[in-house]
């Protein structure tokens, strides 16, 4: 795999894009939203590295990526959970470890609520949980209007140090952002801003359901988190039974492609000793 063109199946309604990598357990990466945001994007620097012992999928949900949306349905998580269960089974893939970065690590919890048996552990990143106030860093993207110029403001507010923007990936994020000029698919993620004028507050995964996960999870994050904060995975990491949660110093919202060594390192440690011969032990 060497470019973000991967192959398409039909999923109900919805023409999935996606990478396929590997044999081995199903290990499935789910990407984060944003504008110009794909799979490819947010995992092909480590789709290499974890295809070497696992079956690696990385599928563009609805509205991102080349993945396009649906004509006459709405964007929501019920969508996205129906696209990502029905993906799996047309590729026939059993229970997998789904690994979310953001929105996808909400999609990944969404998913374990509604069918846990689908699911053989979690690795989560910057993903929302419980009750917090909205930062200006998640509200701006769904202000962004496509140029050059607003793409790498909006990107720069993901890592910790902007340096890793790199003018490939502006270019890159820009021309996928071309594919979905109206954005529709991360304002459906985003809550209007009140009337009176108070702040946003952003609903994640309850943690009264965090307490009900029975599968294994991991949890990444960077300590300089400007988009969802550091607390938020704090508190999260209390209410999962079987969690253990790795904090990253210097490090933003990215931590597969600001911390790409210790992100592979950590995630092959947790499926090695979690899945083992694809049966979590």
């Amino acid at each position: 795999m060497a470019s973000q063109q991967g192959s398409f199946i039909s999923v109900g309604d919805v023409r999935t894009h996606y990478h396929d990598a590997g044999s081995g357990p199903p290990v499935v990466l789910l990407h984060g939203s944003g504008p110009g945001v794909s799979a490819w994007e947010n995992w092909g620097g480590v789709i290499p590295r974890l295809a070497d012992g696992y079956r690696v999928l990385a599928p563009d949900m609805a509205g991102f990526g080349l993945t396009e949306t649906p004509a006459g349905q709405a964007l929501d998580i019920k969508l996205w959970v129906a696209q990502l269960t029905g993906f799996l089974d047309a590729l026939d893939v059993g229970p997998a470890v789904l690994v979310g970065n953001s929105f996808g690590g909400g999609l990944s919890l969404a998913t374990t609520f509604r069918d846990p048996a689908r699911v053989r552990g979690l690795i989560l990143m910057g993903t929302p949980f419980g009750r917090f106030e909205q930062t200006a860093a998640l509200q701006q993207g769904t202000g962004y209007t496509p140029s050059l110029e607003n793409m790498r403001d909006v990107l720069s507010k993901f890592p910790h140090d902007p340096a890793i923007i790199t003018d490939e990936m502006v270019r890159t994020r820009y021309e996928m952002s071309l594919r979905h000029p109206d954005n529709a698919a991360l304002r459906a993620l985003m809550s209007d801003k009140p009337a009176d004028g108070q702040p946003v507050i952003v609903r994640g995964a309850p943690f009264e359901r965090l307490a009900t996960i029975t599968q294994p999870t991991l949890m990444l994050h960077g300590r300089e988190d400007i988009v969802i904060p550091m607390q938020v995975a704090v508190d999260a990491a209390r209410h999962i039974p079987d969690s253990e949660l790795h904090l990253f110093g210097q490090c933003g919202h990215w931590v597969q492609l600001e911390r790409p060594d210790a992100f592979v390192l950590l995630a092959r440690d947790f499926l090695a000793r979690r899945v083992g011969e694809g049966v979590i032990a």
